[in-house]
């Protein structure tokens, strides 16, 4: 059966997200077609308020209204220790357990040469220009268990042990193979309070 173009096309974009197959594109499709035009409106204005309005954190590369995200901006937090993680979605799962109280820096992706992702591709240069800027004496590498993980966090370790700043890492009670995101947050909480050093 040939499919009207319009629809066609919202399939087509909808399965470009992370984790949507044809199927599912199909399936959103159709209930946005069968959904009441206020409420596509709505998700449509939420869609391009994200675009417009939300940019990266000059400091962290955190999400940000402003120059500088909400915990840059936020003196309370302890300025010498710096969380490093892979994604702006790890800072979410961090923040959500309250365990943590000092800073981050997004790497934006890991370490991967299989997919030709090296030092050059993620934010490692903006780490080491914060570590010559700012006061810090904790790195906090909070790297998903996984080979890419594991690779980057021991990568940064080499990296950063000439700077004599002190490096922490989550301990293995996350299971290997495991997302951050995906963690509950008692386990994440516990993760982070019992943080182990890298010599």
């Amino acid at each position: 059966m040939q499919i009207a173009e319009p629809l066609q096309i919202a399939i087509d974009e909808l399965a470009k997200l992370p984790s949507v197959g044809r199927k599912t594109a199909q399936r959103l499709a159709l209930h946005l077609l069968q959904t009441d035009e206020e409420e596509v409106k709505k998700l449509a204005d939420a869609i391009v308020n994200l675009k417009e309005k939300l940019h990266f954190c000059k400091r962290c590369y955190n999400i940000a209204e402003g120059e500088y995200c909400e915990i840059c901006s936020n003196d309370s937090r302890d300025q010498s220790i710096i969380c490093v993680v892979e994604n702006v979605s790890d800072v979410i799962t961090i923040e959500k357990t309250n365990e943590y109280k000092g800073l981050y820096h997004v790497l934006g992706g890991v370490l991967n040469p299989l997919a030709g992702v090296t030092p050059d591709d993620l934010r490692i240069k903006e780490l080491l220009r914060r570590l010559q800027t700012e006061e810090v004496e904790e790195i906090f590498l909070a790297l998903n268990p996984d080979t890419e993980g594991e690779t980057t966090a021991l990568y940064l370790a080499r990296l950063l042990k000439p700077i004599g700043v002190k490096i922490t890492r989550i301990p293995t009670g996350l299971p290997v193979g495991g997302d951050l995101e995906f963690a509950d947050e008692a386990t994440v909480g516990r993760a982070i309070l019992s943080r182990i050093s890298i010599d």
